[in-house]
């Protein structure tokens, strides 16, 4: 309740409206193409330009999975649902809390893409923690939510470079 006080303020409302429809995807995006744009530079060619990427990708599908089956299984109601005095600063792309889709994907793609492209790490650092926060300020998620979100978005992104071995075996 006291993180979502903050939303109150129009201008912190709006922010955080707008990190949020970033980290709807958008911002993890622009991350893809700057990590493409960062290898072509480079001098990398031929399929590897691509390898990070898909390993990314088919590791964010797998926490979509996983995280899809936590709502339906979990039901847990939003806490503008259950408490009165939160705000609801934005609509929910979905119906329940636990976990936190967006703090999953946003840890997930700062600790994947941050282990190919260290470089790119100091804006999605603070951008995963700005949409972590951004949850909590709108008033869709409680700290719980979030924080297990991280979790998995963390343990899942251990699967990355496996992904990409199994990936390169199979191109080579």
């Amino acid at each position: 309740m006291h993180i979502n006080r903050y939303s109150s303020y129009q201008r912190i409302a709006a922010f955080f409206k707008a990190v949020s429809r970033l980290g709807d995807g958008w911002f993890w995006g622009v991350m893809l193409f700057a990590a493409l744009l960062s290898q072509y530079m480079a001098g990398t060619a031929g399929g590897a330009i691509w390898l990070p990427i898909f390993s990314i990708m088919l590791t964010s599908s797998i926490g979509v999975g996983l995280y899809k089956i936590l709502k339906i299984k979990t039901v847990r109601p939003r806490p503008y649902q259950v408490h009165q005095v939160i705000i609801m600063g934005e609509r929910p792309l979905d119906v329940f809390s636990f976990p936190s889709g967006h703090t999953l994907q946003a840890v997930l793609f700062t600790c994947a893409l941050g282990g190919y492209f260290p470089i790119l790490l100091w804006l999605m650092v603070p951008f995963a923690l700005l949409v972590a926060l951004s949850r909590m300020v709108l008033g869709l998620h409680y700290p719980t939510d979030v924080a297990i979100g991280a979790l998995i978005g963390a343990g899942l992104a251990q699967l990355s470079p496996l992904i990409y071995r199994l990936l390169n075996t199979l191109i080579a």
